[in-house]
């Protein structure tokens, strides 16, 4: 029997107070609808259905899944009338499983377990459930005397006893398609919103005599949903403790899990070691016994074997060699590529360059579109002017060559394989290999200068 996954997605989010669409915000570095799509095909269902609001119908426009189906709630009718518009396209043999764009830590074997129960027997509807200190703004679960479900109760329906009740309904939901089609047909608005709810179809299930499994999540903060940016927080929150933990289990080191964000996917090798405060975003490859100091920012980056990166730096779009040291307080950007056992040094800054293996750029320079050879120096202070306010123009180092503190080096501009740049020079010609180039100024005495006093003193 097929699975086809309903995803609803079609809520206003006015309570996130913010011009984005609710399902377009992001967790971990990902949309909320991108984790629940990402958890439907992790099921492999034949099909994939996601009901938007009319606002959003331009996400149908940006994905770039071709498995899915989109429909568009024009009017919103409740839930039932949204998994309604979906069930149109639905096989009438599928086992059709609904899922919600706005909880997005639902596992994929929590789902798995729910579809095999509903699949055991058939006509059988299986709904996820959790057990909450604090249940409001949830439905309840009506049980009656010998404990069997009958049906789910709106907060805004409910009655003070029914309130009392800590079993609560996630919303998620398995049932056979053909029935939980006859079942939407037949849902009304009765209710204090005015709204067709899906969750009147079990108790109609009830009272045909099909059979009602209350599947309670074990992890509560599966059934964490997100509508405004205090329940984004503590789903972000939760999502980084699930992510540490299954990192940890597997062997990195994080010095403290809780101030620890990973905002992508990391890949490592053995006694890796991250501090504090590190955050890692988009793809980001580890080699063995990499380090990486508290308070950086590492994205879509690859470190070789014994790298380490010093507190306070940000590397993005970087390949790393082995054995290379960053910072403190460096500033790598997209297009720079370090060979093994580079320097790179406090408060410098390098964009879209090559660099040599064994060179030092050490202290407070900044190496732009450029190309630097193996054994070079670059002092304190040195920057490639490579911007000459129209186009982006390349900077060349040979080998062994040694650049002065507080250079220019004017691009275009090429400095030979072992030449010497004099401290503070301005360098706007080729300078050749094996010499030392300079461009002095005459020093000056002014014997006659005396220094401004401050008579208010």
């Amino acid at each position: 029997m097929t699975i086809e996954v309903i995803v609803l997605a079609a809520g206003r989010g006015t309570r996130m107070a913010s011009s984005c669409p609710k399902v377009l915000h992001t967790l971990g570095g990902r949309s909320l609808l991108d984790h629940a799509l990402n958890t439907a095909q992790a099921l492999d269902p034949s099909h994939i259905h996601v009901v938007v609001g009319p606002e959003n119908e331009s996400l149908a426009e940006a994905q770039t899944r071709g498995t899915l189906i989109w429909h568009i709630q024009k009017e919103r009718l409740g839930t039932g009338h949204a998994v309604e518009l979906a069930m149109c396209t639905v096989h009438e043999s599928a086992t059709v499983l609904v899922l919600y764009a706005d909880m997005p830590l639902v596992r994929v074997d929590t789902l798995r377990a729910l579809c095999a129960q509903a699949q055991a027997q058939d006509n059988r509807v299986v709904m996820l459930t959790a057990c909450l200190d604090a249940a409001d703004g949830f439905g309840r679960i009506i049980r009656d005397k010998t404990g069997a479900v009958t049906g789910i109760v709106e907060e805004a329906d409910a009655t003070v006893k029914q309130r009392a009740i800590r079993e609560v309904n996630t919303g998620i939901l398995v049932a056979p398609a053909r029935r939980l089609g006859q079942w939407l047909a037949g849902v009304g608005n009765g209710n204090q919103q005015g709204e067709r709810y899906l969750t009147d179809v079990v108790a109609m299930a009830v009272a045909d005599e099909v059979d009602v499994v209350a599947h309670a999540v074990a992890d509560l903060d599966e059934s964490l949903g997100v509508n405004d940016k205090v329940q984004l927080a503590a789903a972000e929150r939760a999502l980084q403790r699930r992510q540490a933990h299954q990192l940890m289990q597997v062997g990195l080191t994080l010095r403290d899990p809780a101030r620890f964000d990973l905002r992508g996917q990391v890949v490592f090798g053995s006694d890796c070691v991250i501090d504090i405060n590190v955050v890692l975003e988009g793809l980001v490859e580890l080699g063995e016994r990499v380090m990486i100091g508290p308070n950086c920012q590492v994205r879509n980056a690859r470190l070789g074997d014994d790298v380490v990166i010093h507190s306070n730096c940000v590397i993005d779009g970087v390949k790393v060699g082995a054995g290379a040291q960053i910072g403190p307080f460096a500033r790598l950007r997209p297009g720079t590529d370090l060979a093994a056992n580079v320097r790179v040094g406090n408060f410098v800054e390098i964009k879209k360059s090559q660099i040599g293996a064994d060179t030092k750029v050490n202290h407070l320079a900044y190496i732009g579109d450029s190309d630097i050879g193996d054994v070079v120096n670059i002092g304190a202070g040195v920057i490639t002017c490579n911007y000459d306010g129209v186009g982006k123009r390349k900077t060349v180092v040979g080998d062994g060559a040694f650049i002065g503190s507080n250079a220019q080096l004017v691009a275009p501009v090429t400095i030979g394989a072992g030449a010497t740049i004099g401290a503070g020079s301005t360098i706007r010609q080729d300078a050749p290999s094996g010499k030392l180039t300079l461009t002095p100024g005459r020093q000056k005495t002014v014997s006659r200068w005396r220094r401004r006093r401050d008579d208010s003193q």
